[in-house]
């Protein structure tokens, strides 16, 4: 099956996009830049919504669901909201077709035209905070700590599959609050709640920071971020938190009544990841022969092959092999029994294998004999025997050892691709080679756009614990408080 797979040192590009379509994750759908997430594909992307929901949950928060479509008339309230997405909306006009009276098929119908057009959502902050006009009068009222899980578009030219598509699944929370400190205090929280999640559940390091000016959410006061970086040195952008401060309550008339009786405007934040961390998944950990899942995120840890020839050494197998199966169930893994008739044995061995299950177990009549069965793992292509009766603990141990070390992998690697650049041309070498480049930058929009121009890298963040050492910016020489990271990513 993998045998198909483009090379990442050939065409690096063209290995994520096949990777993606034979492991069975997504495909190309009939509506031009959208994409079909197909059952493995949202099974991962299922782990990825239960664990992040449960800590939500855990953290105060409650789901919710917002309308798809917002009134024009909303989104053109926050101004430089506005300004930031205006290009990348998708504008419903009518509400009905009718047939051609020529007959040639349907048309729109002109007189069926609304009176207001209809955004379909790039974001809900605008839809939200009109709602919440509604449900706050008094501190009493406050906070709401909501969440939705939805789809939102936003008008692609170059689409990528899970990386940047014009529908794309995410969750995005949104929170108002009595004070500043208290929205400040929510949008630092929840880029650690997602820093904690991709590092702990998908063994992908991050850095912790904020965005640049320029880089920040449009309506937002400060853009929290988690960035990381890829096998082929780009950087990715793998969750956002955003103190708006009272920019979405001023817009919207959304005020309460304190304990002293004042009124005053209430403080925001908003939050999200999206299917967009399946594409991180991906470029992180993966292989020439396919998928690497780290086995907290794996929708089948562990798969067992029978491996026999004809129906009587089935018959000796199959007890066996399903004795295994309920001893792993009962320890709480997810494990998958493979006893199809309609593939041999070597073709199941290179499905997993393309599909990232992390251990795989073939059990054979030599097997029986011995009392044995062989693990292999995914991450290393290793293979061992081990005793049945210690195979429960073995693959415990072994899911265990798998998840700490993509990790520690991973994180090696990115700590050694992160350069620092004194001057110009050092920067400039430092991006050709791939990876973020440490750097001085004077803090204006400008160099940062000039930048930009002329290499098509961004400050991808502002370290949170970056060390406040002064120096000098590489393209202006004007003087800098500490350096940043710059990238070109996806």
């Amino acid at each position: 099956m993998a045998k198909n797979l483009t090379t990442r040192e050939n065409d690096y590009s063209r290995w994520y996009n096949d990777l993606v379509i034979q492991a069975d994750l997504a495909d190309n759908s009939g509506v031009r830049g959208c994409m079909i997430v197909k059952p493995y594909g949202f099974a991962i992307w299922e782990r990825i919504q239960q664990e992040l929901d449960s800590r939500f949950k855990e953290t105060g928060h409650v789901n919710a669901y917002f309308p798809l479509f917002i009134p024009k008339s909303h989104f053109s309230k926050e101004a430089d909201h506005v300004e930031g997405f205006a290009k990348e909306c998708a504008v419903v006009t009518h509400y009905r077709l009718k047939n051609n009276p020529n007959g040639s098929g349907i048309i729109v119908d002109e007189d069926a035209k609304l009176e207001e057009e209809l955004i379909v959502r790039p974001t809900s902050e605008t839809i939200i905070w009109d709602t919440y006009k509604k449900w706050v009068q008094s501190y009493r009222d406050l906070p709401i700590m909501v969440n939705q899980w939805a789809n939102v578009v936003r008008w692609e030219m170059r689409t990528r599959l899970f990386l940047r598509t014009s529908e794309f699944l995410w969750q995005e929370g949104h929170t108002a609050h009595a004070t500043e400190k208290e929205a400040i205090f929510e949008s630092q929280q929840m880029i650690d709640v997602y820093g904690d999640f991709v590092e702990e559940y998908m063994a992908i390091p991050v850095i912790r920071g904020t965005k640049s000016s320029n880089e920040r959410f449009a309506g937002a006061l400060e853009t929290f971020c988690i960035e990381t970086l890829m096998q082929d040195g780009k950087a990715l952008q793998a969750g956002t938190s955003h103190f708006l401060g009272q920019n979405f309550a001023k817009a919207f008339d959304v005020k309460f009544q304190d304990k002293d009786g004042r009124m005053k405007f209430v403080w925001g934040t908003s939050w999200g990841v999206s299917t967009r961390l399946m594409g991180a998944l991906i470029m992180t950990h993966s292989d020439d022969n396919g998928l690497v899942l780290p086995p907290k995120l794996a929708p089948i840890q562990v798969v067992i092959i029978p491996i026999y020839r004809g129906e009587k050494e089935f018959e000796e197998l199959d007890p066996v092999a399903l004795k295994v199966l309920k001893e792993l169930k009962a320890s709480g893994i997810r494990v998958k029994y493979d006893n199809r008739d309609t593939h041999k044995p070597g073709w199941k061995f290179n499905e997993y294998e393309l599909k990232g299950v992390p251990l795989r177990i073939a059990l054979g009549p030599r097997d029986l004999e011995k009392g044995t069965a062989e693990v292999a793992r995914r991450d290393t292509l290793s293979k061992e025997l081990v005793k049945l009766k210690d195979l429960s603990d073995h693959i415990k141990s072994n899911l265990s050892e798998i998840q700490v070390q993509l990790y520690a992998k991973a994180k090696k690697s990115l700590d050694a691709n992160i350069n620092p650049a004194d001057d110009w041309e050092s920067f400039e070498s430092a991006l050709d080679k791939g990876g973020f480049v440490s750097a001085h930058w004077d803090g204006t929009s400008e160099t940062e756009n000039k930048i930009k121009e002329m290499t098509k890298a961004t400050i991808r963040c502002i370290p949170i614990e970056n060390k406040k050492i002064s120096g000098s910016c590489i393209l202006t020489g004007k003087p800098s408080k500490e350096r940043v990271l710059f990238a070109r990513a996806y």
